[in-house]
């Protein structure tokens, strides 16, 4: 007599105390490696995150894995920003400010550009890894208001993608930031629908 089919194992979310966690050591950690680099101690990042080293090394079993779920953390809230926006606000709000938080993802990831080059394969790896989401999450934001009317049918998100990663290559000029976000606003001006 055959055996009845397994049923699929469902993957079960992490408790909600583990999510918290969690949350916590990689915001310390974001922390920690912006100031210290990759030599910011594991015990210190777990003592500021009011847990055990135990606890640390359970979610993170070595620092390489600790500073790429870091920056992938960044990328997520990123991408999750440009859904959110997306859900509740008009288009060409949601674009704009998605772009701004842009910047200030890019701001953080340069502070943390030491630690992500002490990881084998370095930043280059990991960037290129979160260009995809990163592209997707604007190209539609961008496709939204193009859709809406708000922005012209001709409007090419590489080319506003372009003109931002350009403005990026001066995150070591002071001003850089607000340098960008009026960069921003020029993009959107120009891009938007002339009645």
């Amino acid at each position: 007599m055959p055996k009845p089919p397994t049923p699929p194992t469902v993957a079960r979310r992490p408790r909600a105390d583990a999510r918290k966690n969690r949350e916590r050591i990689l915001e310390v950690a974001r922390e920690a490696f912006a100031q210290h680099g990759p030599e910011a101690a594991l015990d210190d990042i777990a003592r500021r995150a009011q847990i055990g080293p135990g606890t640390l090394y359970r979610h993170f079993p070595t620092r390489d894995a600790l500073i790429e779920a870091v920056f992938r953390s960044q990328v997520e809230k990123l991408t999750a920003a440009g859904e959110r926006y997306a859900a509740t606000m008009p288009p060409l709000q949601a674009l704009r400010s998605w772009m701004v938080v842009f910047i200030d993802y890019v701001a953080g990831k340069t502070l943390i550009l030491r630690a992500m080059d002490a990881v084998p394969g370095g930043s280059t790896r990991m960037i290129e890894g979160s260009r995809g989401p990163i592209h997707g999450t604007f190209r539609g934001l961008v496709q939204c208001a193009i859709d809406s009317g708000e922005l012209q049918a001709g409007t090419d998100p590489d080319d506003m993608i372009r003109a931002l990663i350009g403005v990026f290559h001066t995150t070591s000029l002071p001003g850089w930031e607000s340098s960008a976000r009026r960069i921003v606003d020029i993009l959107i001006e120009g891009s938007r629908t002339r009645s």
